[in-house]
């Protein structure tokens, strides 16, 4: 297994307010996080790296024994995403950081697994046999009207409530994180992403980026690169894993 993490500013924004980072636990278990940052001043850039950071630290500690239920995973998730929606919920108390809150991806990858754990509207998606497949689905309004029949898929691209959340970190007092396990296998790609991607680029040009024959992190830089092409309204941050059957680089 590979893996490539970039962030980019974007075209059109003057702060990074996303923030990705993998760790190892006692195990040597790696858990993927990416955080999608909200709220003015630069409080969008210290929640998004605060959720990271902490949960990292956190996970570093740990060291499940034996064969891990993912019942267990699962369930230390969403005990790190209220601990963590508490501190950032009380650091937005403050003047410099009020309205602050983040999205955020978990991914555990261990013992031939894959746990997701997923608030906001960051994305991920796992690429099988040249099919890309959602794994999440948005804490939005627009993901609420879309399912309640209200507005169109099209509709939905473009609506003006489009960056509304509805299920947060800091901003939410019920932040509980979706979660869902699968197995991997070889040739699988996995991609978390903040939205500054998936507006910009469509599933099928997604797909047709990381089926291409360049290396990982020419796929990761290309989607970047695309989005900005796009026009790059908003920070672009990937996580992009290939299970190629050999170890973790």
């Amino acid at each position: 297994m590979e893996y490539q993490i970039l962030s980019d500013i974007g075209a059109r924004r003057k702060s990074n307010q996303d923030y990705a980072g993998t760790f190892l636990n006692q195990k040597g278990e790696r858990l993927f996080l990416l955080a999608d940052g909200m709220g003015g001043h630069r409080s969008g850039d210290v929640a998004s790296k605060l959720a990271v950071e902490d949960i990292g630290a956190v996970w570093e500690q740990t060291a499940f024994e034996g064969n891990v239920e993912i019942e267990i995973v699962e369930a230390w998730m969403r005990r790190q995403v209220l601990v963590e929606n508490e501190n950032i919920s009380n650091l937005g108390k403050l003047d410099d950081y009020k309205g602050m809150g983040t999205t955020l991806e978990m991914l555990f990858i261990g013992r031939g697994h894959v746990i997701l754990g997923h608030i906001g509207d960051s994305k991920s998606f796992l690429i099988r046999n040249h099919q890309i497949v959602p794994l999440t689905r948005d804490h939005s309004l627009v993901q609420e009207l879309l399912e309640a029949g209200q507005i169109s898929a099209e509709e939905a691209q473009t609506h003006p409530q489009k960056n509304i959340i509805t299920r947060s970190l800091g901003q939410n007092k019920e932040a509980i994180p979706d979660t869902e396990s699968f197995t991997y296998a070889t040739g699988d790609y996995l991609l978390i992403n903040s939205d500054g991607l998936t507006n910009m680029l469509t599933s099928e040009e997604i797909l047709e980026i990381i089926n291409s024959g360049d290396e990982l992190s020419r796929k990761a830089s290309n989607l970047i690169d695309q989005a900005n092409v796009n026009g790059g309204l908003d920070n672009i941050t990937v996580i992009l894993i290939k299970f190629d059957g050999g170890d973790l680089r």
